[in-house]
């Protein structure tokens, strides 16, 4: 075990050495130094430690954070990619550069692809595969997909997870781990940003998706969410050859969704299909309260029929009824132009400064200014001409100003709405998808109004209260079981008592040390008394030097009490 121990110690140092000189190497060298993580800086380069540039120096602060992201690796790129969805952290001009993060990297061999295979199903891969393309369609930082043929002729496309990247992946949030408890710990200011839950938020997130079991029960959800529907087919997933690092899905003949030209010659109507693919996700956020968070065109295919495929089910939302109707209100806000129902419902779905003595009032009275301000410009133009994200940005500009926070599954769906608003763009120009938003809003404030809802609701609040009384006698029996074998403990907190014992504390001392200075004098006394040798004109030696040290201690007792104001 020790040795497992050393090895990953041993790794970790090595990777963080590495992540170090990439920051330096792009100009972060006073951050390195602030986290006092020096010692991990390569002798040559502790030259330049405190920040110079050893190439592009005309580039922004955000740009060498993006290129030095790039240069270390997938678990970078993918944090990168998370920040990029938190313009309520790093601010919209950093999402802009963040966002042109690229995960594309070289593709592994296919003798890694087959023994990652066999290790999953413990067969070879001519058992379960007629054939194999070894040349991957699409080669990312986490995974590649493979095209294949299943025993039984079946087409399926297969996605194997990259060796070594998940020790990888751990080893680096070790390490932003610790560098996350550095910055909190040494740059006070950047507590307000929550590093630790940042990286807590990324490590959950990037852990779910290095495993391929939650895509599949993802896309077997997205599957029967929509069995009725036959505008929209979810490819089948093959569950007895899906594991932690493989996927095997049915493969579906399509077109992407952008790729105007060849829906074209199929004879399709572009403008129906793009009103289905907002359809499809309006019933997923509104009715299904579980929604595909990744809508770019390469996941949205277009069937010689003219259903809309979809695949890629890595990133995914889950949102309650309350989340609902609070979305739903932010949008019939913002097509009413009612500025108070917008910020009340923005505040619920946000975090609000962690500060006691806020006032809420003022806060919404300032957030309306500002939110007016803002968005007044942009009801001058019609509704197909506004983009989604510029009312987005807008509202989270002020956000920011007001040190706002929001729900990662706000900001998911925020992040869904301005991919299809650049969809809407390139298929359907003349479509305003604020218009369209329109009547699923709409018809959720109404089903929250309906009797059917109140009655549900009524009927869940008692079935709750039915169970607590049914689990009081329970816990009556648990409390006298702990009671007889004297188990109870009571905690109490007093919002005084630290102070008062480190008052309690200081006070202690003092009469110690008032104790001892008192019995250094009476020694003293009793050595002159008794004349202890050796004797310097009669007076005894280590009896004045026991005095000298009594007289001084005496001094500063006096002094540090005077100073305390407690005479």
């Amino acid at each position: 075990m020790d040795i497992f121990k050393l090895k990953k110690t041993y790794l970790s140092v090595k990777r963080l050495q590495e992540i170090t000189n990439v920051f330096i190497k792009h100009g972060f060298g006073q951050i390195i130094d602030q986290l006092q993580i020096g010692k991990f800086i390569a002798i040559k380069r502790r030259f330049y430690k405190f920040g110079r540039l050893t190439n592009q120096p005309t580039l922004s602060l955000s740009e060498r954070l993006r290129i030095a992201f790039e240069e270390l690796g997938p678990t970078f790129i993918k944090l990168g990619q998370l920040l990029a969805s938190r313009p309520d952290i790093i601010g919209s001009e950093n999402v802009k550069e963040f966002k042109k993060l690229q995960d594309k990297v070289p593709p592994f061999g296919i003798d890694d692809v087959n023994k990652t295979i066999e290790k999953e199903l413990g067969l070879n891969t001519d058992k379960i595969f007629k054939s194999f393309n070894p040349i991957p369609i699409g080669s990312a930082s986490i995974a590649q997909v493979h095209e294949a043929v299943l025993l039984n002729g079946k087409k399926v496309i297969v996605k194997v997870r990259r060796p070594g990247i998940k020790e990888q992946i751990l080893t680096d949030i070790r390490i932003l781990n610790a560098l996350a408890r550095l910055m909190e710990k040494h740059i006070p200011e950047s507590r307000i940003l929550d590093p630790v839950g940042i990286v807590n938020e990324f490590s959950s997130s990037i852990l779910r998706e290095l495993d391929f079991r939650r895509e599949a029960r993802n896309a077997i959800i997205f599957r029967e969410n929509f069995k009725e529907n036959e505008k929209i087919y979810i490819p089948l997933i093959y569950k007895e050859y899906t594991k932690e690092r493989i996927l095997v899905m049915e493969k579906v003949e399509g077109v992407r969704v952008d790729d105007v030209e060849s829906l074209k010659q199929r004879g399709l109507n572009i403008k129906k299909i793009f009103k289905t693919v907002i359809d499809i996700y309006f019933i997923q956020i509104f009715e299904h309260g579980f929604f595909h968070g990744d809508p770019h065109p390469g996941n949205i295919l277009v069937t010689e029929d003219g259903r809309i495929v979809m695949v890629d089910f890595g990133i995914v939302g889950k949102i309650d009824e309350e989340f609902q109707e609070s979305y739903a209100n932010i949008a019939l806000a913002i097509i009413k132009q009612d500025f108070d129902l917008l910020i009340n419902n923005y505040l619920k779905l946000g975090i609000i400064p962690d500060n006691d003595n806020i006032d809420i009032n003022k806060l919404k009275r300032e957030l309306k200014e500002d939110i007016e301000e803002i968005l007044y410009p942009l009801y001058s133009s019609s509704f197909v001409e506004i983009k989604i994200s510029e009312f987005i940005e807008s509202i989270m500009k002020v956000s920011l100003k007001h040190k706002l926070r929001f729900l990662p599954e706000l900001l998911l769906i925020d992040k869904v709405l301005i991919m299809l608003d650049g969809l809407a763009r390139e298929l359907s120009p003349q479509t305003s998808i604020i218009e369209m938003l329109k009547p699923y809003a709409e018809d959720i404030i109404a089903r929250r109004l309906s009797p059917d809802f109140y009655m549900k609701k009524f009927l869940k609040t008692f079935q709750e209260f039915k169970n607590a009384i049914e689990n009081i006698p329970f816990q009556l029996k648990m409390l006298l079981s702990k009671a007889i074998r004297d188990d109870i403990t009571v905690k109490m907190f007093h919002v005084n008592l630290p102070e008062f014992l480190k008052d309690i504390e200081k006070s202690s001392n003092k009469i110690s040390f008032s104790l001892i200075v008192s019995a250094m004098i009476l020694s003293s006394a009793i050595m002159h008394a008794a004349e202890v040798k050796p004797l310097i004109n009669g007076i005894s030696l280590f009896g004045l030097i026991t005095g000298i040290v009594a007289f001084f201690l005496g001094i500063w007792l006096i002094i540090s009490i005077i100073k305390s104001g407690k005479l």
